[in-house]
């Protein structure tokens, strides 16, 4: 499959419109910009850096190639320029990656990942994780890795920043993390430019391996996606929303899938795939379901 090099694509053009006001929302809530003063004073980005380069491998185009070469193409193809290094560490029984990173990018992928996912899927995984880089979010979203490291830290300060905290700003990073996730996921999709891929991907990311991955898995697996998009959850109160986007080890995979399904019905997909020079740079302003708003 030969896929389009989206040459000048801006990471506005395939923003999810809820990770756009999650993020503006986040920006504005008290104590965001002492903790982020913190975070830099305390040397977290050196530290994050630090523990890569220390406790994995790094991939080369020499030891790794089938890792290495889809991170080439992906970065081609979303239009980064500056290619971030790559890390393996070790299977933990499902598929896990991260970003960290502010001044100098890195990628990592766990064992499970490099032998579950086929070179089309890597894409999608990687274009996932570049998307955080492209954006220019990665010091909100490496708060968030940080965050409760930091709350246990903050509480016992005189600085208030425990008390902002616990009064909101972690809940609302978390709900910006849900959020930049759709993002992310959009531009995954525009790396491996088959929503079939994708989709697969996200399974696999759920935790079931090739060898249960038929026709008829996959199939459900859709249906699945787009009753749970067309769902009404008004019914559920704050507090079981709040413990649904505060638990980050849930992945949310069909939910996503419902997300990329809306996102190809629209054409707003093929009009970013066709490299149309609007579509290339204007934010979408479409309104859709809200994780944190439309239960």
């Amino acid at each position: 499959m030969t896929r389009k090099v989206l040459t000048g694509l801006n990471s506005q053009a395939y923003e999810h419109p809820f990770d756009r006001k999650a993020l503006a929302s986040l920006k504005n809530m008290p104590g965001v910009s002492p903790l982020l003063k913190k975070i830099n004073e305390y040397g977290i980005d050196r530290l994050l850096r630090l523990q890569s380069l220390g406790s994995e491998i790094r991939v080369t185009p020499n030891n790794f190639p089938q890792l290495h070469q889809p991170l080439v193409e992906t970065c081609q193809i979303l239009d980064v320029a500056n290619l971030p290094e790559m890390y393996l560490f070790r299977g933990t029984g499902h598929i896990n990656t991260y970003v960290v990173g502010v001044e100098k990018s890195i990628i990592g992928i766990n064992l499970d990942g490099m032998e579950w996912l086929n070179p089309e899927e890597l894409l999608f995984v990687l274009g996932h994780e570049v998307a955080r880089i492209k954006s220019q979010h990665m010091i909100y979203h490496q708060m968030a890795i940080v965050m409760p490291a930091l709350k246990n830290l903050l509480s016992s300060t005189t600085l208030g920043l425990g008390g902002l905290i616990a009064g909101g700003l972690e809940l609302a990073l978390y709900n910006w993390l849900m959020m930049a996730r759709f993002t992310a996921d959009r531009a995954g999709l525009l790396a491996c430019q088959d929503i079939d891929v994708a989709t697969t991907a996200l399974i696999k990311l759920a935790g079931l391996p090739e060898e249960y991955l038929t026709t008829s898995v996959i199939d459900d697996f859709v249906v699945q996606a787009r009753e749970f998009a067309a769902n009404d959850f008004d019914s559920l109160d704050q507090v079981t929303k709040i413990l649904s986007y505060t638990e980050t080890r849930l992945s949310w995979v069909v939910m996503r899938v419902g997300e990329l399904l809306k996102w190809v019905d629209s054409g707003e997909y093929d009009n970013l795939i066709q490299h149309k020079e609007k579509d290339l740079n204007t934010p979408e302003e479409k309104e859709g379901w809200n994780f944190l708003t439309s239960w």
